[in-house]
């Protein structure tokens, strides 16, 4: 049903993986589109209790698609911008998601997938995966991600990680909050299992009244949402037609240095 995903039914478990290994589980638009679709789906399927998201092979995301990435470096800042709502789409989709959601952190996660990490209900990971917000390397930034990011580390990390772009381990991911649990790979499994578990212990109207508690209590909404992301989408949507974003991208690219890149 999926050409990039693979879902996965066990008792009231569903799992849904993304599945292009070949490329690190990179975002595009088809794999956003099905992946929002599918998620739509196990919201309203009264059989499904909760969502284990992860990645197929050696990475969970590593972000946005190369082959993507140029189509919307050539791309008009009205057609970015609607790009970015899809994606903003996602995420929104995943953080108000009716259902216990849980990140099965296989391995790296990057730019997109960071966001997805963070738009899950509890995070697990592999201690040796990676985290990158890297998008200022590239003259962008975080923009469609970034509430759901600063939500879950907090905006004191948040300013430095979006600043410097930096590479951080599990453990720090741990530290800053977005993960919940930091495990060896043999271990991975056996833990998410013990988290379902004690899901499935709970009542489901209670546990999606207490998600939508925890929300509102933060202040956080899904109308107030919406049009976050379409700020955001423009901004994101700006950018990427300027001058510096349209060096970035093209540096990224071509494989090179941008011209501001100046080593210590």
């Amino acid at each position: 049903m999926y050409a990039s995903l693979q879902i996965a039914d066990r008792a009231a478990v569903r799992t849904i993986t993304l599945n292009r290994p070949q490329l690190h589980n990179a975002f595009d638009d088809g794999l956003i589109a099905e992946l929002t679709a599918a998620l739509k789906e196990a919201g309203n399927d009264t059989s499904v209790r909760v969502v284990v998201l992860t990645g197929a092979g050696a990475s969970f995301s590593a972000g946005a698609d190369l082959n993507w990435m140029r189509g919307m470096a050539k791309a008009s800042e009205a057609e970015n911008r609607e790009d970015s709502l899809r994606l903003a789409r996602l995420m929104r989709t995943l953080q108000f998601l009716p259902k216990p959601t849980v990140a099965r952190v296989n391995g790296a996660a990057y730019g997109g997938g960071v966001g997805l990490v963070a738009c899950c209900d509890i995070a697990i990971g592999v201690d040796s995966a990676k985290f990158g917000l890297t998008e200022v390397k590239l003259g962008l930034v975080p923009a469609v991600i970034s509430p759901y990011v600063i939500h879950a580390i907090g905006l004191r990390q948040a300013r430095r990680l979006f600043l410097t772009g930096e590479l951080f381990d599990a453990t720090t991911a741990q530290r800053i909050g977005l993960l919940h649990q930091s495990v060896a790979a043999d271990a991975l499994d056996e833990t998410v299992d013990a988290t379902v578990g004690a899901l499935a212990k709970a009542g489901p109207i209670a546990q999606a009244e207490a998600k939508q508690l925890a929300l509102r209590v933060a202040g956080i909404s899904e109308a107030d949402a919406e049009q976050t992301d379409r700020d955001n989408a423009a901004l994101i949507a700006r950018l990427r037609v300027s001058g510096e974003g349209q060096e970035g991208l093209g540096a990224f690219l071509d494989k090179r240095a941008p011209h501001w890149h100046k080593p210590a």
